[in-house]
């Protein structure tokens, strides 16, 4: 079945799904309401400099101000020195590489409020957080990442042979534009030295449009904005390893396919239109993978099962024996069941874009020898993510240590909301701890409702409760004070909220 992408295009969102072997590996969203800016170019202003923290807040004309460390500034630091040489690796292609140094001086001494900046969105914002931006811009073309602030040739890692390597470094030599910086891209394998130089042209070009913006435009304002999704997706994915491209829009189909007959017409006839009645997502099973990657457990194949846990300063994972119970002795069960949920791991952190600190809690095994297995298993399935990963060793109480670069907003954040019934806890109280409540607001109104009618109300839950099962408590408060409570079901109210009027 080899490699596909899928392109569902409604109205309201852009969808896009990537599947080995019909096993979907990414999972990428764009609405309309909710636009990805990373990539985007603005002449800003700075807002405000905060010394302590070396970093500065940027005015792009977002709702929210961008946030700029000192290490993101360019400022100060010499074109030719920024990169250390062999760091040309384009998993991030619209990222330019960390500088080899950074500026001597403090960014107080660099940037001062009402400055005006132009700054590139490197990180789209993440839940509270406004976007991250960095004044090394980078602008990615089919076959080259150009940058245009630092001064280096570089070829990406992900091309194997060193006389290919070798070869694309020797013609960009020669196509490069003198100061500026190239990364040749993975999809530039094979390509002839014509795309190359018509690809520096393009590039260049595209950055002298964006500095005569620069000039005549005031701050805050947009300065360039990257391809729509689906064209970024062509552009960065869509390479010789795709056996199909399947697209649900017949507009969007014809626009993307005259898009890649300009660059690469050997590549039309693997683009194909998709007409059926039934939705693309559908067809191809992706939807009830999205489904199961929302799902707070999920099951392994063997029985077993993973639960994950989003908090706010990390996520945990825990992994479960279930159903699965094992043909011989109890720790080669264990053993079986963590390889399979280290696989399964791998697999939802990347597809769930899980992001920061994640701690996974294997059943514990007593064998140092197992421990190394199941962590030697987890780094060889994530060894193909392209976010930066570090994975700890297993420690005497079977936890394992994963820190992941945030890339973008998980998907559980980018498609749900905190529950605003329960306030995000994930619980409520039970009915009959707010009827304990209700018992204890009425011995707190004593005397008051001596010889009273009490007309309380309450969710139907706890009315019924009330009615019932509590109802000789109800009926001892009455006595105790003399008094008529009268419980009137309101399903209107909360769960944990109650009303008690004294008539």
């Amino acid at each position: 079945m080899g490699v596909e992408i899928a392109i569902s295009i409604a109205r309201e969102e852009t969808r896009v799904a990537v599947l080995d072997n019909g096993v979907v590996t990414d999972l990428y969203g764009d609405r309309a309401k909710d636009q990805d800016f990373v990539g985007n170019i603005y002449k800003g202003r700075v807002a405000k400099v905060l010394p302590g923290m070396q970093a500065a807040f940027i005015d792009i004309g977002l709702e929210k101000a961008a946030f700029m460390h000192v290490s993101d500034l360019s400022m100060d630091v010499e074109p030719g020195d920024t990169l250390v040489e062999g760091d040309d690796d384009d998993n991030k292609d619209s990222e330019v590489p960390k500088p080899k140094r950074q500026s001597s001086k403090p960014i107080e001494e660099l940037l001062s409020e009402g400055q005006e900046v132009m700054v590139q969105i490197s990180k789209g914002p993440i839940g509270t957080k406004g976007s991250r931006v960095t004044t090394y811009v980078s602008l990615p073309g089919r076959y080259l990442v150009f940058m245009p602030t630092v001064e280096h040739i570089g070829v990406s890692r992900r091309i194997p042979r060193d006389e290919e390597r070798a070869r694309l470094k020797e013609i960009m030599k020669r196509a490069r534009r003198p100061g500026f910086g190239y990364i040749v891209r993975t999809v530039s394998e094979g390509v002839k030295e014509e795309e190359l130089r018509s690809d520096v042209e393009f590039l260049h070009v595209l950055w002298q449009d964006v500095l005569t913006k620069r000039d005549q435009q005031p701050a805050p304002s947009l300065l360039h904005s990257d391809l729509s999704l689906s064209f970024r997706v062509v552009r960065d994915l869509f390479g010789r390893r795709v056996d199909r491209l399947l697209i649900d829009s017949r507009e969007e189909y014809n626009a993307i396919k005259g898009f890649v007959q300009r660059f690469s017409p050997e590549q039309t006839s693997r683009i194909h239109f998709y007409d059926k009645e039934e939705s693309l997502f559908d067809y191809l099973g992706v939807e009830q993978e999205i489904a199961r990657a929302m799902s707070r457990k999920v099951w392994l194949k063997s029985g077993g099962y993973l639960v994950i846990d989003h908090t706010e300063a990390m996520t945990v994972i825990d992994v479960n024996t279930g159903r699965f119970v094992g043909k011989r002795d109890q720790e080669e069960t264990i053993l079986r069941n963590n390889l399979e949920a280290a696989r399964e791991i791998a697999y939802q952190v990347k597809l769930r874009g899980i992001g920061g600190i994640i701690i996974v809690d294997f059943i514990d095994m007593e064998r140092e020898k197992n421990r190394d297995k199941v962590y030697h298993a987890l780094v060889d399935a994530m060894s193909s993510d392209k976010a930066r990963t570090r994975i700890s060793r297993v420690s005497d109480l079977g936890l394992i240590e994963i820190s992941r670069e945030r890339v973008r907003e998980d998907l559980l954040r980018s498609l749900s909301e905190p529950c605003h019934y329960c306030d995000g806890r994930g619980y409520t109280k039970s009915p009959m701890s707010v009827a304990y409540e209700i018992f204890r607001e009425v011995r707190r109104l004593g005397h008051e409702i001596e010889q009273q009618r009490v007309v309380v109300g309450a969710h139907p839950a706890v009315a019924l409760l009330l009615q019932e099962q509590e109802q000789p408590g109800v009926e001892e408060l009455e006595r105790r004070y003399s008094a008529k409570i009268l419980v009137t079901p309101d399903d209107r109210l909360h769960l944990e909220q109650f009303d008690l009027v004294v008539i």
